[in-house]
């Protein structure tokens, strides 16, 4: 895959790029959207320790499908609040690493979730080649 993120607009605002190539022929994963409940049903108070739950979730995903983080093309995040903008960062950025290609990625606040407790939904699109 291929980062896009031309020298003629803005830079983005944190580690990730404005585009990603995905090169013909490659297998894709597409996650559902995933929640910061543990497998006991735990829900973390904090947006970071929610985060940290969604994107260990997305690596099991990865994982099944002989991916790894490094194989995320994109990634769309939904948090309640401002407020968790940095908190979802830090786990996103600790997700990410120091990988040599950024994936793309978009960042929204929404309303609510299917609970109140949830404070932050993850999904991600990766992709390998064949």
């Amino acid at each position: 895959m291929k980062a896009l993120t031309p020298d003629c607009i803005r830079a983005p605002f944190g580690a990730y790029a404005h585009g990603t190539e995905i090169p013909a022929g490659s297998r894709l994963i597409r996650t559902s959207g995933q929640l910061g409940i543990g497998p006991d049903d735990s829900v973390p108070e904090s947006a970071y320790d929610q985060a940290v739950i969604c994107f260990s979730n997305i690596r099991e995903i990865l994982a099944q499908g002989g991916m790894e983080p490094s194989d995320v093309a994109h990634i769309s995040a939904y948090v309640t609040d401002r407020d968790f903008f940095p908190e979802y960062m830090r786990a996103r950025d600790a997700f990410v690493g120091a990988a040599d290609r950024l994936p793309s990625s978009t960042l929204l606040i929404v309303s609510g979730f299917t609970r109140p407790e949830f404070k932050v939904e993850i999904e991600v699109w990766a992709a390998k080649l064949a």
